[in-house]
């Protein structure tokens, strides 16, 4: 068999929801797919659920009727794996379990072709440790989907240490053959996308287990403040925990316990009790949810006390007061609040407490307003430990003039929604520095697998190099934790003033 040949027989091992999908949009795109599982019945089963699926997409519109009986046609299933022989590819979607897709793989071996390629849909196991048993490594890589496979349109393609480059090739344009959108990564723990995602939970978990604020506020600010479709609580609920938790602590135990991907102590807490999310009634949040109370806007009779600002950003602190202007705050102009002034700061990665000691303020009128978050529908405010609470009603008060929300969390280097997106953008830089993925295919890889509304080196260019390099390192200054500590490829952009997306092939 040719190295070069178009791939238009494929094997898929394993009917679970996985193998199922890459079968069914395999069949879709005109190949012949011969579908096996160890369990007896399993492979008819998994033709009839897609049958069925095939009928739901033509009574939507989505697939002509002539479409859907050529791609039943060519969906084969089989009762031998020995049947699988004439193929020019296997994709195994087996459990996920080392010894399981090793030995999978040395059986197929003895009976494919010598051109023929195996390639694993594994999430997050070493493509090379897969292949080191085979008699020839060369020919097996990952191909990576993601579930629901005929929705999710992006694949990760991870050639081995020893994979053939036309083994690789042949799988990019089989992915894009499919429809799908391919992405290439070095064989590393979680690949590009588990890899990405793994700043936005742990950092949530950190800002809860820092008592910084509760999950659903958590949740609304990421939501309104930067547009993430869930809030990481949310998800973390919808996924389960006993499935979201074992890939945590893989990339972390791969990673010889990297900072940046350290999971919390609380989920293993959850996981005991049983609250593994949607699936049992109760994680983060209840289920079904319990009814929402609005909150009662803050009332005050006599007259707001004027505003002196703050910002360490320019840009910032004009929208922030154009803002004010709106909502009719008396803003005060000196170099020094009076003594009557409301002090409002815009800091970036400090705490309230921090930048009000860096401006030599009173700390009991002192709130400070993340400027880094949308500010038009939501609005996060954090007072000092020593800030009164009547400077905080006034600057409550001022903010919710306009009908906004406001969301009151406990003092906290960066905030929620700096701090969450500047370990979004510092872990992109760091899978860019380690070679991991081009920054054209992490973005890619990150809006389509995560569902993210940027990239996160495209976020880190739209909110700016210098001021997430200036977050990453206060929080790394205050905190003294190294998951904080900015990325080499983040630092050396950010000082000379270039895209987070520039990629000097020669930087090491």
């Amino acid at each position: 068999m040719s190295r070069h040949e178009r791939i238009d027989r494929i094997g898929v091992v394993g009917t679970g929801a996985m193998g199922q999908g890459i079968a069914q949009v395999a069949a879709c795109a005109g190949l012949d797919v011969y579908l096996f599982d160890s369990r007896p019945g399993a492979a008819e089963e998994a033709r009839e659920r897609i049958a069925v699926e095939l009928h739901r997409q033509v009574e939507r519109g989505r697939l002509d009727p002539e479409g859907a009986v050529c791609a039943l046609a060519g969906l084969r299933p089989v009762d031998e794996l020995a049947r699988l022989g004439d193929c020019q590819l296997v994709i195994e979607a087996i459990v996920e379990d080392l010894d399981a897709k090793q030995a999978l793989f040395r059986q197929l071996e003895s009976l494919l072709d010598g051109g023929a390629i195996l390639a694993s849909n594994t999430s997050s196991l070493s493509i090379t440790a897969i292949a080191s048993t085979c008699a020839d490594p060369g020919r097996v890589a990952g191909l990576h989907f993601f579930n629901p496979v005929p929705r999710m349109r992006l694949v990760e393609v991870i050639p081995g240490l020893i994979t053939r480059a036309d083994v690789t090739e042949r799988l990019v344009e089989l992915a894009r053959t499919l429809g799908h959108k391919p992405v290439r990564a070095k064989d590393t723990p979680g690949f590009i996308v588990n890899h990405a995602g793994r700043a936005y939970g742990t950092e949530a978990l950190r800002i809860l287990g820092e008592g910084v604020a509760q999950p659903a506020e958590v949740d609304v600010l990421l939501r309104d403040g930067a547009g993430f479709r869930m809030g990481p609580f949310e998800l973390l609920d919808l996924i389960g925990l006993d499935v979201s938790l074992p890939v945590m602590e893989s990339v972390y135990r791969q990673y010889y316990e990297e900072p940046r991907y350290r999971p919390h102590p609380l989920l293993r807490q959850m996981l005991a009790a049983g609250h593994l999310g949607r699936k049992s009634g109760r994680g983060f949040h209840v289920y079904p949810p319990e009814p929402v109370v609005d909150a009662i806007a803050p009332s005050r009779t006599e007259p707001l006390p004027p505003v002196w600002l703050a910002a360490d950003d320019e840009v910032a602190g004009q929208r922030l007061r154009a803002l004010l202007e709106r909502l009719g705050a008396r803003l005060e102009n000196g170099e020094r609040p009076s003594a009557r002034a409301l002090c409002l700061l815009a800091p970036l990665g400090d705490d309230a407490t921090q930048a009000a000691l860096r401006l030599a303020l009173d700390p009991e009128r002192v709130v400070a307003i993340d400027v880094l978050a949308e500010l038009d529908a939501h609005r996060c405010l954090m007072p000092t430990p020593a800030t009164r609470p009547t400077w905080l009603l006034a600057a409550r008060t001022l903010l919710t003039g306009d009908g906004a929300q406001v969301t009151v969390i406990r003092d906290s280097a960066g905030f929620v929604v700096q701090r969450t997106l500047a370990s979004i953008v510092n872990l992109g830089c760091d899978i860019a520095q380690q070679g991991i993925a081009t920054a054209a295919d992490i973005d890619l890889a990150v809006r389509l697998g995560l569902g993210y509304p940027m990239g996160p080196l495209e976020w880190g260019d739209r909110l700016g190099p210098a001021r997430v390099l200036l977050i990453l390192e206060r929080l790394h200054e205050l905190s003294g934790d190294p998951r904080y500590r900015p990325s080499p490829w983040l630092r050396r952009r950010a000082r000379l003033g270039l895209s987070l997306r520039h990629d000097n092939q020669g930087e090491s």
